[in-house]
């Protein structure tokens, strides 16, 4: 069973612990190398600790019942029970920690990892091959522990901004345009279990994800929503009653073309820095479709998706954010709440259910 702050691990490091608050991070990995270098990086934080370490599934579950960590980094591919076996009895016993999977690179990986999304994990990093602890994997690993650590940190005041007013609903749609980032995988699921078949509206999605998950995403889309889930390409017509996936490499956009409405990819630079991103597919939908636009922003960090969602208001459309108790982290749906951009901030489902009320006869078939 993994020590709490296992001495092992950090070798000579020393952490400063000065900060009132730091970030409790659990990692559950059967290498000790792994464990030993994510403790190095973490340990030299001083606004973060670790709590404890383990080598397999079962003792990390086990320390659970001493440690709270704010944030667990969890590898899927143990001896044993496993972390993706795990997880469910992970959530349940810790439901305030935030599960960071650690992926590998492998296609049996990228399905592991996506269930893992799927079930309630709230992002993921690649294990890197050896030599591949670099600074920048350093910095995005640090950078998404610290995102994960901000879902509870909301005061007040921000509470206030969250339930200010409301923009009302737009005009009819004829696409639903989703975004979603860290945690968004799982609000999808929600989402989409939500729609009733008969519900006929084109559905597009970009959800921040390494490329060689996209694939097994799309897969997974299709289940949720039970209808046809394409990954986006040049020239493709959006069909009623088909959802649209954005592959990992280039940004899903739409553009009128002799009465009708295809994708297309674009590659440019965003100010979010993401690929794929959700600022120009909203942009482009805006146009595309005369402001006849539902777009929904789900669990994510930072603020990509905000210029588009000004674009789609601008036009008429209507926008949807997630409410922030049930984000894995409140970014992306807090920037278009605290503009007033969003008709409504409710959980994954009953953003469906507003959605389907509002959506007008034409809707369905």
């Amino acid at each position: 069973m993994g020590a709490l702050f296992n001495s092992a691990d950090l070798t000579s490091d020393t952490q400063d612990t000065s900060c009132a608050d730091p970030v409790n991070v659990m990692i559950v990995d059967d290498s000790l190398t792994v464990r030993t270098v994510f403790s190095r990086m973490i340990g030299r934080e001083n606004d973060m600790r670790i709590v404890a370490t383990a080598s397999t599934a079962e003792s990390g579950l086990a320390e659970l019942a001493s440690v709270r960590p704010d944030v667990m980094l969890l590898d899927l591919e143990m001896p044993g029970m496993g972390g993706l076996e795990a997880l469910p009895k992970i959530l349940e016993a810790a439901p305030d920690t935030q599960v960071l999977v650690i992926s590998s690179l492998t296609a049996d990986g990228a399905e592991a990892t996506v269930s893992a999304l799927s079930l309630g994990a709230a992002d993921t990093m690649l294990k890197p091959r050896p030599g591949g602890f670099d600074d920048e994997y350093k910095s995005a690993l640090l950078d998404k522990i610290r995102a994960l650590k901000g879902v509870s940190e909301l005061g007040p005041s921000d509470m206030v901004r969250a339930s200010g007013t409301r923009k009302r609903a737009g005009k009819p749609p004829k696409v639903v345009a989703i975004g979603a980032s860290t945690g968004g995988i799982h609000a999808l699921n929600l989402f989409l279990r939500q729609i009733p078949a008969n519900f006929d509206l084109p559905i597009l999605i970009t959800q921040h994800l390494p490329s060689s998950f996209i694939p097994v995403f799309a897969q997974q889309m299709k289940l949720a929503a039970g209808r046809d889930a394409i990954l986006s390409d040049e020239g493709i017509e959006i069909e009623r009653g088909k959802i649209y996936i954005a592959p990992g490499h280039g940004h899903l956009v739409a553009r009128k073309s002799t009465g009708c409405r295809v994708l297309g990819l674009a590659y440019h630079p965003v100010k979010s820095g993401c690929m794929p991103s959700v600022d120009p597919m909203f942009e482009t939908l805006a146009e595309a479709y005369d402001g006849h636009v539902a777009a929904v922003l789900l669990s994510g960090m930072g603020r990509d998706g905000t210029d588009g969602a000004q674009s789609i208001a601008s036009a008429g459309g209507t926008i949807f954010a997630q409410s922030a108790e049930t984000c894995a982290v409140w970014g992306m749906p807090r920037a278009v709440t605290e503009l007033g951009l969003a008709s409504a901030v409710l959980p994954p489902a009953d953003l469906a259910d507003k959605l389907l009320s509002g959506a007008g006869a034409d809707a369905w078939r």
